[in-house]
């Protein structure tokens, strides 16, 4: 009897950390989908719901890292000054332990300099892959991306096709 008590108390807390488990993994997906939202509005209110103030963040378009959601935003706005009607849409994404992948397209036509680059007027549309890590409080503390800078490249016309 202890044997099958002993038992019945490990297959519940099993269930109950695959649901507290299913749970973070939904409130993950949850932030990913307001991440989109913040990152097509620049909304520096979601991003400081989002983002741990103490996330790190690397892009080809700063020579140092980003820190927390105003730098992660700093991100978007280049992406603005170049591409002032930039849109990311979420098309696809993938949830495991504190990583969620997401596959995003990004449009938008290039009627600002970008990287020093002139308006070239040219519209893109290239897929970009992104994966971001949470802390245990739900934030994003990391964003590691799959370049999609050749897609934005070829978009305007900087690389033969």
């Amino acid at each position: 009897m202890k044997h099958l008590i002993s038992l019945f108390c490990a297959v519940l807390m099993l269930v109950a950390c695959s649901k507290q488990s299913d749970n973070t993994l939904e409130a993950h997906k949850a932030a990913m989908k307001r991440f989109e939202t913040m990152i097509n509005t620049a909304d520096t209110n979601i991003a400081k719901e989002l983002i741990a103030d103490d996330a790190t963040f690397y892009t080809p378009a700063s020579p140092t890292p980003l820190y927390g959601g105003e730098g992660y935003l700093s991100a978007v706005y280049r992406m603005h000054q170049g591409f002032s009607d930039a849109q990311w849409k979420l098309e696809e994404m993938v949830a495991e332990g504190n990583v969620v992948v997401v596959r995003w397209t990004l449009t938008g036509t290039n009627d600002g300099e970008f990287m020093g680059v002139a308006p070239t007027g040219k519209k893109i549309k290239t897929t970009v892959m992104n994966f971001y890590y949470f802390n245990d409080e739900g934030k994003i503390v990391n964003d590691i991306a799959a370049e999609g800078m050749i897609g934005i490249l070829r978009g305007i016309g900087m690389l033969d096709k």
